[in-house]
């Protein structure tokens, strides 16, 4: 074929039929390299598209209730932070490197086994819909008679509900916990977390126990499990009729300590604490029927199994 600057040498030599299937056949290549283009383009925004989903692991891949579920999403450079639902509740994420983020999501056993979805939206992105199995959990039954009425018995304050609610809410944007925690006191654990319970013989409904409980002697040390900053001091002397003396440590991103029925208080709130610091000592004030420490962990507001966080690492 010629050359298009090389028509006006030769159109002398070409005949008209000759000129037209010419003109035809730059024609149709003019057709094929703008195709062949498009699709070059499409094929791009393809892959562009594709590489901007984000990716997705969620830990533990099966759950019981009780665990704290972890989603680590990696995403593209300069995307906005993304969001995490879970049960129609959405949960805050938190960047754990560059382009990664991370969300905790709580389990408890007052929810229901089964599939649960998980949606992960980037921000910018497409949805993902994802799915989790939480498995059910047997939890034993416990019955108490609390004879410990000089402190008000079971009944709290107003003060001491609005105090713990508000702690319970917190969510600091900084981490402050730097891997596995550690134990608060040397006891053996003597109630563990999930059991249930009938008090002076009525069924706590819509109850569970919410953390550890351990056998500590009366005095004995209580450490703080992770590093953080104490964000409540409780005392019984002031209305915390039913957790006695307390402790409330916010470890940051919705993750947060609780001790209580403490007989002694070492720390102030605005204090910063590092695990193992000794934060107070064992007792039984409130509503307790001996000296023992009770040691919650709340994520985004609801109650976990602590003993998880003591063999795992929640980054």
């Amino acid at each position: 074929m010629y050359p298009l600057h090389q028509l006006r040498h030769h159109r002398k030599a070409l005949s008209k039929s000759q000129l037209t299937q010419l003109f035809a056949r730059l024609r149709l290549n003019k057709i094929t390299n703008s195709l062949a283009l498009a699709i070059a383009i499409s094929i791009a925004t393809i892959t562009a598209t594709a590489a901007v989903a984000p990716q997705v692991r969620i830990t533990p891949s099966t759950a019981v209730l009780g665990d704290t579920i972890k989603v680590v999403i990696e995403t593209e450079a300069g995307e906005t932070p993304p969001t995490v639902s879970m049960q129609q509740q959405t949960y805050p994420t938190f960047p754990i490197g560059q382009n990664r983020f991370r969300a905790l999501l709580p389990t408890t056993p007052l929810d229901k086994p089964g599939t649960w979805d998980i949606k992960v939206n980037p921000g910018d992105g497409e949805v993902q819909n994802l799915s989790l199995r939480v498995n059910g959990r047997t939890f034993p039954v416990q019955r108490l008679r609390i004879r410990n009425t000089r402190s008000g018995g079971l009944q709290p304050t107003e003060y001491e509900l609005n105090r713990v609610r508000t702690f319970r809410q917190l969510v600091t944007p900084e981490k402050y916990w730097n891997g596995a925690f550690v134990r608060p006191n040397r006891g053996r654990i003597s109630t563990g977390y999930g059991v249930r319970r009938y008090y002076n013989g009525v069924f706590a409904n819509d109850y569970f126990h919410r953390g550890l409980d351990y056998a500590g002697g009366m005095g004995s040390p209580v450490f703080a499990p992770a590093a953080g900053r104490v964000a409540l001091v409780g005392r019984l002397a002031d209305g915390f009729r039913l957790h006695g003396n307390t402790i409330g440590i916010d470890h940051g991103q919705g993750v947060i300590s609780v001790m209580l029925h403490l007989s002694r208080i070492d720390v102030r709130e605005g204090d910063f604490v590092q695990p193992g610091q000794v934060i107070g000592a064992v007792g039984s004030t409130g509503a307790s029927t001996g000296p023992h420490l009770h040691w919650g962990l709340y994520v985004n507001g609801k109650s976990v199994d602590p003993l998880p966080w003591k063999s795992q690492t929640f980054e």
